[in-house]
Protein backbone atom coordinates (compact mmCIF):
# COMPACT_ATOMS: atom_id res chain seq x y z
CA UNK A 1 0.00 0.00 0.00
CA UNK A 2 0.68 3.65 -0.99
CA UNK A 3 1.44 6.17 2.38
CA UNK A 4 -1.14 7.47 1.43
CA UNK A 5 -3.38 4.23 1.72
CA UNK A 6 -2.00 2.58 4.78
CA UNK A 7 -2.56 6.18 6.66
CA UNK A 8 -6.46 5.92 5.43
CA UNK A 9 -6.53 2.14 6.86
CA UNK A 10 -4.78 3.64 10.86
CA UNK A 11 -7.36 6.77 10.15
CA UNK A 12 -10.35 3.74 10.18
CA UNK A 13 -8.90 1.87 12.35
CA UNK A 14 -8.97 4.44 15.29
CA UNK A 15 -12.06 5.53 14.66
CA UNK A 16 -13.23 3.66 17.31
CA UNK A 17 -11.03 5.00 20.00
CA UNK A 18 -12.03 8.51 18.81
CA UNK A 19 -15.47 8.41 19.79
CA UNK A 20 -17.53 7.19 22.86
CA UNK A 21 -17.19 3.77 20.99
CA UNK A 22 -14.15 2.61 23.42
CA UNK A 23 -12.23 4.24 26.43
CA UNK A 24 -9.57 6.16 24.73
CA UNK A 25 -7.71 5.38 28.23
CA UNK A 26 -7.54 2.03 27.55
CA UNK A 27 -3.93 2.58 24.91
CA UNK A 28 -1.84 3.31 26.93
CA UNK A 29 -1.82 -0.45 27.77
CA UNK A 30 -3.10 -1.28 24.66
CA UNK A 31 -1.00 -3.34 21.71
CA UNK A 32 -0.86 -3.08 17.61
CA UNK A 33 -0.22 -5.97 16.15
CA UNK A 34 1.45 -5.62 12.86
CA UNK A 35 1.89 -1.87 13.58
CA UNK A 36 2.49 0.46 11.19
CA UNK A 37 3.65 4.32 11.65
CA UNK A 38 1.51 7.10 10.87
CA UNK A 39 -0.12 9.78 12.54
CA UNK A 40 -1.71 8.16 15.07
CA UNK A 41 1.31 8.03 17.31
CA UNK A 42 1.00 11.80 18.22
CA UNK A 43 -1.91 10.60 19.84
CA UNK A 44 -1.58 7.29 21.60
CA UNK A 45 2.44 7.03 22.21
CA UNK A 46 1.61 4.73 25.14
CA UNK A 47 0.65 1.95 22.59
CA UNK A 48 2.87 -1.42 22.23
CA UNK A 49 3.46 -2.03 18.86
CA UNK A 50 4.60 -5.80 17.17
CA UNK A 51 5.86 -5.76 13.54
CA UNK A 52 7.58 -8.61 12.44
CA UNK A 53 8.33 -7.35 9.02
CA UNK A 54 12.14 -5.41 9.42
CA UNK A 55 11.11 -2.49 7.13
CA UNK A 56 7.85 -1.87 9.16
CA UNK A 57 9.62 -2.22 12.24
CA UNK A 58 12.38 0.24 11.37
CA UNK A 59 9.63 3.02 10.29
CA UNK A 60 7.78 2.61 13.66
CA UNK A 61 11.57 3.04 15.36
CA UNK A 62 12.23 6.06 13.46
CA UNK A 63 8.80 7.26 14.54
CA UNK A 64 9.15 7.01 17.87
CA UNK A 65 6.74 3.93 18.97
CA UNK A 66 7.83 1.37 21.53
CA UNK A 67 8.59 -2.37 19.98
CA UNK A 68 7.46 -4.92 22.36
CA UNK A 69 6.58 -8.36 22.77
CA UNK A 70 2.74 -7.84 24.57
CA UNK A 71 1.90 -9.85 27.68
CA UNK A 72 -1.72 -11.15 28.10
CA UNK A 73 -4.62 -8.97 29.93
CA UNK A 74 -3.57 -5.77 27.76
CA UNK A 75 -6.99 -5.00 27.49
CA UNK A 76 -7.08 -3.12 24.05
CA UNK A 77 -5.72 -5.15 20.97
CA UNK A 78 -5.35 -3.00 17.67
CA UNK A 79 -4.11 -5.32 14.55
CA UNK A 80 -4.46 -5.16 11.27
CA UNK A 81 -5.12 -8.69 9.54
CA UNK A 82 -3.00 -9.99 6.20
CA UNK A 83 -4.63 -10.83 2.86
CA UNK A 84 -3.40 -14.36 3.87
CA UNK A 85 -6.56 -15.94 5.87
CA UNK A 86 -4.62 -18.74 7.83
CA UNK A 87 -2.17 -16.28 9.01
CA UNK A 88 -5.22 -13.67 10.05
CA UNK A 89 -7.09 -16.37 11.69
CA UNK A 90 -3.58 -16.99 13.86
CA UNK A 91 -2.93 -13.58 14.40
CA UNK A 92 -7.16 -13.18 15.69
CA UNK A 93 -6.62 -15.74 18.34
CA UNK A 94 -3.61 -13.95 19.24
CA UNK A 95 -5.24 -10.81 19.76
CA UNK A 96 -8.27 -12.54 21.39
CA UNK A 97 -5.69 -14.17 24.16
CA UNK A 98 -3.95 -11.08 24.82
CA UNK A 99 -7.10 -9.00 25.67
CA UNK A 100 -8.22 -11.06 28.23
CA UNK A 101 -12.01 -11.12 29.33
CA UNK A 102 -13.43 -7.66 29.11
CA UNK A 103 -10.97 -6.72 26.50
CA UNK A 104 -11.28 -5.19 23.20
CA UNK A 105 -10.02 -6.48 19.57
CA UNK A 106 -10.25 -4.06 16.67
CA UNK A 107 -9.22 -4.60 13.60
CA UNK A 108 -9.21 -2.89 10.03
CA UNK A 109 -8.87 -3.95 6.32
CA UNK A 110 -9.82 -2.03 3.09
CA UNK A 111 -13.10 -3.16 1.45
CA UNK A 112 -11.05 -4.99 -1.11
CA UNK A 113 -8.43 -7.09 1.00
CA UNK A 114 -10.85 -9.04 2.55
CA UNK A 115 -12.25 -7.08 5.10
CA UNK A 116 -15.86 -8.88 5.10
CA UNK A 117 -14.29 -12.14 5.21
CA UNK A 118 -12.03 -10.75 8.13
CA UNK A 119 -15.10 -9.09 9.88
CA UNK A 120 -16.98 -12.60 9.85
CA UNK A 121 -13.95 -14.76 11.16
CA UNK A 122 -13.57 -12.63 14.06
CA UNK A 123 -17.70 -13.17 14.91
CA UNK A 124 -17.22 -16.63 14.22
CA UNK A 125 -14.56 -16.68 16.93
CA UNK A 126 -15.82 -14.11 19.71
CA UNK A 127 -19.79 -14.03 19.05
CA UNK A 128 -21.13 -10.23 18.52
CA UNK A 129 -19.05 -8.01 16.40
CA UNK A 130 -19.53 -4.08 15.65
CA UNK A 131 -18.32 -2.56 12.56
CA UNK A 132 -18.42 0.99 10.52
CA UNK A 133 -17.07 1.87 7.41
CA UNK A 134 -14.56 5.17 6.61
CA UNK A 135 -12.14 5.63 3.22
CA UNK A 136 -13.09 2.47 1.24
CA UNK A 137 -11.83 0.48 4.60
CA UNK A 138 -13.89 -1.11 7.46
CA UNK A 139 -12.90 -1.78 10.89
CA UNK A 140 -14.47 -3.93 13.37
CA UNK A 141 -14.20 -4.44 16.71
CA UNK A 142 -15.15 -6.69 19.96
CA UNK A 143 -15.50 -6.37 23.69
CA UNK A 144 -14.18 -10.20 24.47
CA UNK A 145 -16.69 -11.95 26.41
CA UNK A 146 -14.53 -15.31 27.64
CA UNK A 147 -18.47 -17.40 28.01
CA UNK A 148 -19.15 -16.57 23.99
CA UNK A 149 -15.51 -17.29 23.13
CA UNK A 150 -15.11 -20.57 20.43
CA UNK A 151 -12.29 -21.93 22.38
CA UNK A 152 -12.35 -25.29 20.41
CA UNK A 153 -11.48 -22.52 17.36
CA UNK A 154 -9.62 -20.10 19.24
CA UNK A 155 -7.11 -23.13 19.65
CA UNK A 156 -7.34 -24.60 16.04
CA UNK A 157 -6.69 -20.91 15.08
CA UNK A 158 -3.82 -20.09 17.18
CA UNK A 159 -2.18 -24.01 15.76
CA UNK A 160 -2.39 -22.60 12.20
CA UNK A 161 0.83 -19.82 12.74
CA UNK A 162 2.81 -23.28 13.97
CA UNK A 163 5.56 -24.05 11.29
CA UNK A 164 4.25 -27.01 9.03
CA UNK A 165 5.58 -29.81 6.74
CA UNK A 166 5.25 -28.73 3.00
CA UNK A 167 5.68 -30.22 -0.40
CA UNK A 168 5.55 -33.68 0.65
CA UNK A 169 6.83 -33.13 4.18
CA UNK A 170 10.20 -32.18 2.57
CA UNK A 171 10.44 -28.65 3.70
CA UNK A 172 8.53 -26.52 7.15
CA UNK A 173 6.99 -23.35 6.32
CA UNK A 174 4.36 -21.25 7.94
CA UNK A 175 1.56 -18.78 6.47
CA UNK A 176 2.11 -15.54 5.51
CA UNK A 177 5.84 -16.16 3.99
CA UNK A 178 6.48 -16.07 0.50
CA UNK A 179 5.26 -18.71 -1.35
CA UNK A 180 4.55 -20.50 1.96
CA UNK A 181 2.91 -23.87 1.07
CA UNK A 182 5.04 -24.95 -2.02
CA UNK A 183 8.48 -25.24 -3.52
CA UNK A 184 8.49 -21.80 -5.32
CA UNK A 185 8.93 -22.30 -9.34
CA UNK A 186 11.53 -19.64 -10.16
CA UNK A 187 13.26 -20.79 -7.07
CA UNK A 188 13.34 -23.94 -7.98
CA UNK A 189 14.51 -23.05 -11.56
CA UNK A 190 17.38 -20.93 -9.81
CA UNK A 191 18.46 -24.39 -8.01
CA UNK A 192 18.42 -26.53 -11.00
CA UNK A 193 20.84 -24.13 -12.81
CA UNK A 194 23.00 -22.80 -9.25
CA UNK A 195 26.78 -24.47 -10.23
CA UNK A 196 28.36 -27.30 -7.93
CA UNK A 197 31.40 -25.49 -7.30
CA UNK A 198 30.27 -22.03 -5.36
CA UNK A 199 32.34 -21.91 -2.20
CA UNK A 200 33.55 -20.08 0.65
CA UNK A 201 31.25 -17.84 2.31
CA UNK A 202 27.23 -17.37 0.47
CA UNK A 203 24.70 -15.33 1.58
CA UNK A 204 20.80 -15.51 0.63
CA UNK A 205 18.93 -13.01 0.25
CA UNK A 206 15.05 -12.98 1.13
CA UNK A 207 15.92 -15.97 2.12
CA UNK A 208 12.09 -17.21 2.89
CA UNK A 209 11.76 -20.95 5.27
CA UNK A 210 15.60 -21.23 3.55
CA UNK A 211 14.78 -23.02 0.14
CA UNK A 212 17.51 -21.44 -2.04
CA UNK A 213 20.02 -21.99 1.19
CA UNK A 214 19.45 -25.36 2.12
CA UNK A 215 19.93 -26.45 -1.31
CA UNK A 216 23.34 -24.77 -1.52
CA UNK A 217 24.23 -26.83 1.30
CA UNK A 218 23.22 -29.64 -0.38
CA UNK A 219 24.94 -28.92 -3.57
CA UNK A 220 27.66 -26.89 -2.76
CA UNK A 221 30.23 -29.12 -1.15
CA UNK A 222 33.10 -26.03 -0.64
CA UNK A 223 30.50 -23.75 0.69
CA UNK A 224 31.84 -23.35 4.49
CA UNK A 225 29.31 -20.51 5.48
CA UNK A 226 25.59 -19.30 4.51
CA UNK A 227 24.09 -16.05 5.75
CA UNK A 228 20.26 -15.78 5.45
CA UNK A 229 18.95 -12.56 4.72
CA UNK A 230 15.02 -11.85 5.26
CA UNK A 231 12.70 -9.33 6.59
CA UNK A 232 9.94 -11.00 7.77
CA UNK A 233 11.02 -12.59 11.41
CA UNK A 234 8.09 -15.42 11.26
CA UNK A 235 10.64 -17.04 8.59
CA UNK A 236 13.44 -17.72 11.28
CA UNK A 237 11.93 -21.01 12.92
CA UNK A 238 11.19 -23.07 9.42
CA UNK A 239 14.49 -21.25 7.90
CA UNK A 240 16.71 -22.65 10.77
CA UNK A 241 14.90 -26.27 10.70
CA UNK A 242 15.43 -26.65 6.75
CA UNK A 243 18.93 -25.82 6.79
CA UNK A 244 19.64 -28.08 10.08
CA UNK A 245 17.75 -30.76 7.95
CA UNK A 246 20.36 -30.04 5.20
CA UNK A 247 23.18 -30.66 7.56
CA UNK A 248 22.24 -33.40 8.76
CA UNK A 249 21.32 -34.96 5.37
CA UNK A 250 24.45 -34.31 4.27
CA UNK A 251 26.77 -35.16 7.27
CA UNK A 252 27.89 -31.84 6.55
CA UNK A 253 28.81 -28.90 9.26
CA UNK A 254 28.05 -25.71 7.52
CA UNK A 255 27.54 -22.57 9.30
CA UNK A 256 24.80 -20.55 9.09
CA UNK A 257 23.06 -17.55 10.47
CA UNK A 258 19.61 -16.31 10.27
CA UNK A 259 19.56 -12.46 9.76
CA UNK A 260 16.27 -10.29 10.40
CA UNK A 261 17.33 -7.86 7.92
CA UNK A 262 16.26 -5.20 5.53
CA UNK A 263 18.69 -6.03 2.83
CA UNK A 264 18.03 -2.96 0.72
CA UNK A 265 19.62 -0.93 3.33
CA UNK A 266 23.34 -2.95 2.54
CA UNK A 267 24.48 -6.31 4.14
CA UNK A 268 28.05 -4.82 5.76
CA UNK A 269 29.97 -7.69 4.77
CA UNK A 270 31.71 -9.72 1.98
CA UNK A 271 31.04 -12.79 0.33
CA UNK A 272 32.05 -15.38 -2.22
CA UNK A 273 28.70 -16.06 -3.55
CA UNK A 274 24.82 -14.31 -3.20
CA UNK A 275 22.01 -16.12 -4.38
CA UNK A 276 18.61 -14.41 -4.36
CA UNK A 277 15.11 -14.75 -5.85
CA UNK A 278 14.44 -11.18 -4.59
CA UNK A 279 10.97 -9.56 -4.27
CA UNK A 280 9.42 -7.41 -6.38
CA UNK A 281 6.01 -6.16 -4.82
CA UNK A 282 4.85 -5.44 -1.59
CA UNK A 283 1.22 -6.14 -1.81
CA UNK A 284 -0.54 -6.25 -4.75
CA UNK A 285 1.47 -3.68 -6.75
CA UNK A 286 4.86 -4.18 -8.55
CA UNK A 287 7.58 -2.42 -7.42
CA UNK A 288 10.87 -3.63 -9.61
CA UNK A 289 13.08 -0.73 -7.59
CA UNK A 290 13.23 -3.76 -4.63
CA UNK A 291 14.77 -6.18 -7.07
CA UNK A 292 17.20 -3.45 -8.14
CA UNK A 293 18.01 -2.68 -4.49
CA UNK A 294 19.05 -6.33 -4.12
CA UNK A 295 21.56 -6.08 -7.16
CA UNK A 296 23.38 -2.78 -6.05
CA UNK A 297 23.51 -4.20 -2.85
CA UNK A 298 24.93 -7.30 -3.69
CA UNK A 299 27.43 -6.04 -6.29
CA UNK A 300 28.75 -4.25 -3.11
CA UNK A 301 28.87 -6.79 -0.88
CA UNK A 302 30.80 -9.34 -2.85
CA UNK A 303 34.13 -10.22 -3.51
CA UNK A 304 36.17 -8.71 -6.23
CA UNK A 305 35.77 -11.85 -7.88
CA UNK A 306 32.73 -12.60 -6.48
CA UNK A 307 29.49 -14.16 -8.44
CA UNK A 308 25.87 -13.67 -7.84
CA UNK A 309 22.97 -15.92 -9.06
CA UNK A 310 19.85 -14.71 -9.20
CA UNK A 311 16.41 -15.72 -10.61
CA UNK A 312 13.48 -12.85 -11.12
CA UNK A 313 10.33 -12.89 -13.61
CA UNK A 314 11.04 -12.63 -17.26
CA UNK A 315 9.01 -9.01 -17.50
CA UNK A 316 11.31 -7.36 -14.97
CA UNK A 317 13.66 -5.21 -16.54
CA UNK A 318 16.87 -5.86 -14.42
CA UNK A 319 19.30 -5.79 -17.14
CA UNK A 320 20.58 -2.08 -17.21
CA UNK A 321 21.19 -2.39 -13.37
CA UNK A 322 23.14 -5.55 -13.83
CA UNK A 323 25.43 -4.04 -16.35
CA UNK A 324 26.21 -1.17 -13.83
CA UNK A 325 27.55 -2.95 -11.49
CA UNK A 326 28.98 -6.22 -12.92
CA UNK A 327 31.77 -6.34 -15.35
CA UNK A 328 30.31 -9.77 -16.64
CA UNK A 329 26.61 -10.55 -17.18
CA UNK A 330 24.80 -13.63 -18.52
CA UNK A 331 21.25 -14.83 -18.97
CA UNK A 332 21.70 -18.45 -18.33
CA UNK A 333 17.99 -19.90 -19.24
CA UNK A 334 14.53 -18.16 -19.59
CA UNK A 335 11.56 -20.35 -19.11
CA UNK A 336 8.50 -20.35 -17.91
CA UNK A 337 8.14 -17.04 -17.26
CA UNK A 338 11.30 -16.64 -15.67
CA UNK A 339 15.50 -15.97 -15.97
CA UNK A 340 18.42 -17.46 -14.28
CA UNK A 341 21.17 -14.76 -14.08
CA UNK A 342 24.97 -15.07 -13.94
CA UNK A 343 26.46 -12.05 -12.91
CA UNK A 344 30.56 -11.87 -11.73
CA UNK A 345 33.35 -9.25 -10.56
CA UNK A 346 31.46 -6.40 -8.94
CA UNK A 347 32.48 -3.20 -10.48
CA UNK A 348 33.94 -1.13 -7.69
Amino acid sequence: MSVSDIEAVLEALFLPLSSPVIDASASQRGVFLRARAGSWLRRWPGMTCVQTFKPFADELVRAGASLAAPGDGSGLVLLLPPRQRDEARALFAQAVRLAGNGGIVVACQPNNEGARSGEADLARLVGNVQSLSKHKCRVYWSRIDVARVDNALLDEWQALDAPRPIAGGNWLSRPGLFAWDRVDAASALLVEHLPRDLRGRVADLGAGYGFLAAEVVRRCAAVEAIDLYEAEQRAEEPARANLERACRDTGRDVAFTFRWHDVTRGLGDRYDAIVSNPPFHQGRADQPELGRAFIEVAADALQSSGVLWLVANRHLAYEATLAAHFEAVRIVEVRDGFKVIEARNPKR
